[in-house]
């Protein structure tokens, strides 16, 4: 009965009595019927939109609603394409649609797939913008001073919000010469702070970065041994924990 609207029941689009027009879309002689269909009398929007809106075209609609995995934004006639949460950020790791976009904000997003057998287009967030992993060696090198915001505080250590939103991890052994037993002891959300590079991980898409390596009489010895222990303190996987897991590890942790 439709291409874009979801019918639970027939009397949402006609009533007893009503006079319509259909397409004839199969006869069984041997049942004796025959099936008709209302919305054939149109061309399949999804067709029209595949042509009208290729691979890579960029769009503006509003977010109409939420799931775990993306959010859906309008296109028009009621045809929603999907941001996935892979999609939202080329620099850090999303959770949570909502640590980005929230229902009603007005989004400018690029045509990644439609699909008209399965009615459904992927859209893009992050391709908006160039991937500044891209030119991280042009972008950051190690050795060199540079200044940012924590936004995030975990057990192990607290991110900071760097330029080009690229986040840079602080991993607790690399706060103080002294021995830190708890990270919000020392630094706090919104601080701003000025810290070394000591390593760039392309793999990992992070920036480790020292606070007590940040001083002028910090020799070429001591990056390189601050470098070790930084990679030698990250556990297996932690260095990838995301802006979301470390926010809800820091509440249990009753960091915050």
């Amino acid at each position: 009965m439709s291409w874009t609207k979801r019918i639970t029941k027939a009397g949402e689009v006609v009533s007893v009595g009503e006079e319509v027009e259909a397409v004839v879309l199969e006869i069984d002689q041997v049942n004796k019927k025959i099936s008709l269909g209302l919305r054939q009398k149109e061309r399949n929007p999804w067709e029209v939109l595949m042509e009208k809106y290729p691979v890579a075209t960029k769009i503006k609609g509003k977010v109409r609603n939420m799931t775990s995995y993306g959010a859906f934004v309008e296109i028009e006639n009621d045809i929603d394409g999907m941001i996935h949460v892979s999609d939202m950020s080329w620099t850090r790791k999303i959770n949570n649609p909502n640590e980005v976009l929230k229902p009603g904000d007005e989004v400018e997003a690029i045509i990644l797939d439609i699909n008209p057998d399965q009615q459904r287009i992927s859209l893009g967030l992050k391709q908006c913008e160039n991937d500044p992993w891209a030119s991280i060696d042009e972008l950051y090198k190690v050795g060199e001073i540079v200044k940012g915001k924590i936004t995030k505080i975990a057990a192990f250590g607290a991110f900071v919000e760097l330029s080009n939103k690229i986040d840079g991890l602080i991993h607790i052994s690399q706060i103080s010469r002294e021995h830190v037993e708890r990270v919000k002891d020392v630094l706090q959300l919104g601080e701003e702070i000025e810290a070394r590079v000591i390593k760039v991980d392309t793999d990992e898409r992070r920036i480790g970065l020292s606070i007590k390596a940040a001083t002028e009489d910090f020799s070429e010895e001591a990056l390189k041994a601050a470098e070790e222990e930084y990679t030698a303190a990250i556990k297996p996987g932690e260095s990838m924990i995301d802006i979301g897991e470390a926010f809800d590890e820091a509440i249990a942790n009753n960091q915050l």
